[in-house]
């Protein structure tokens, strides 16, 4: 099949979605498939693929990038226009971010209850918002456009903030490549990890993963380990990705935690990162079916995570993961850790969520949406 993908930034180590584009594209190629990438921004380390460019020349917001991908899109030969977010012409649309009103109104939560109305009116108001809703109003506009959702959460976000048909959406959950995350692993990177990070032999390390803080819910895990440390348990934190945490670091400082979470920064290969840990923990106030999860889980380490995570829908509450009702809640993340500070307790539940990652590996992902745009292209045909 000749498939086009839309995505702003062809870069696999730029954000989640685009880790994700980037393993699905070469899915694709693995499939035999013409793949089409129309993209502002094509990294460097995706020159040696074999895909068909469109390099999109700069636009200053995200509407112009919508129609100069637009333009682009009607002069190729396609049989399946996918959309990972930044687009409006599209056969398929994938968000995700899920839907950005749920997520806006989620993430009015971690502020102060006094601010929240504030913020609220602002998102009605201020050009960047205002930008974003003309945006999402012409990406739900089509009746006739399936809209993949990544979580039964998503797909009842968008029947009820966009107005979405239910015969339009298609549940279809993330994937993980379950061997380059494996418990294989951590022989060759665990032991040179933890000594890198300072780690000693009898601390438990927990690994937080993701680029925005506010939303994931990263106070709340340095808020929890500050609570096991002045308990007196052997914890340690270990934040991977973001690019400037001086809010988090000053709150560990204050916490008096500062020597027990350690910021990684942005780094190009997270295995060694599973490798080294111990207990996955994402105490976030929306994600629409974190990778974290499924890649933690692939390396056999359990998660605790949050309710309003689409990933959580997967788990086994209490099996091969645990979850939180309130990501606010360093008392309830602190409280549902303290059991796998047990060797043997999270050895358990990392083997059943390694079994569980294996159910739902990225080619069965892969699987699913080319099995969409099957139909669509036998839809096309019937109509001709």
């Amino acid at each position: 099949m000749r498939i086009g993908l839309v995505i702003e930034h062809f870069d696999p180590h730029r954000g989640g979605a685009e880790q994700w584009t980037h393993q699905f594209t070469e899915r694709l190629l693995a499939g035999g498939h013409e793949v089409h990438v129309v993209a502002g921004v094509f990294a460097e380390s995706t020159a040696s693929m074999p895909i068909l460019r469109h390099h999109l020349p700069k636009t200053r917001n995200r509407l112009e990038f919508a129609a100069a991908a637009e333009r682009k899109l009607r002069s190729l030969p396609l049989d399946a226009i996918h959309d990972m977010g930044g687009g409006w012409y599209c056969d398929v649309f994938e968000s995700h971010d899920g839907s950005r009103y749920a997520q806006w109104e989620q993430k009015l939560r971690t502020l102060p209850p006094w601010l929240r109305p504030i913020k609220r009116r602002m998102t009605r108001v201020l050009p960047r918002y205002l930008e974003f809703r003309r945006l999402l109003a012409r990406q739900f506009a089509d009746p006739g456009r399936i809209i993949l959702a990544l979580s039964r959460m998503v797909a009842a976000d968008y029947l009820h903030y966009h107005g979405v048909h239910p015969e339009q959406i298609r549940l279809i959950y993330n994937g993980v490549d379950t061997k380059r995350f494996s418990p294989e692993h951590r022989a060759a990177h665990r032991e040179a990890t933890r000594r890198q990070l300072g780690v000693e032999a009898d601390e438990t390390l927990l690994l937080f993963v993701g680029h925005d803080f506010q939303r994931k819910g990263l106070a709340t895990a340095i808020r929890a380990t500050a609570r096991m440390v002045r308990a007196g348990e052997a914890v340690r934190l270990v934040v991977v990705g973001g690019r400037h945490p001086w809010r988090p670091r000053q709150l560990a400082r204050r916490l008096d935690a500062g020597r027990h979470v350690t910021f990684a920064g942005s780094v190009l290969d997270t295995v060694p990162f599973y490798a080294a840990s111990d207990i996955y923990v994402l105490p976030t106030f929306y994600d629409p079916c974190s990778l974290g999860v499924l890649e933690a889980a692939a390396s056999g380490l359990p998660s605790v995570t949050s309710r309003f995570n689409g990933a959580g829908e997967m788990l086994t509450n209490g099996v091969n993961g645990l979850l939180m009702n309130d990501p606010a809640d360093d008392e309830e993340l602190a409280h549902l850790v303290r059991p796998l500070l047990d060797r043997e307790a999270r050895s358990d539940m990392g083997r059943a969520a390694r079994h569980f990652a294996l159910d739902h590996t990225l080619q069965r992902n892969c699987d699913e949406i080319v099995a969409v745009y099957r139909d669509i292209a036998g839809m096309a045909r019937r109509a001709a």
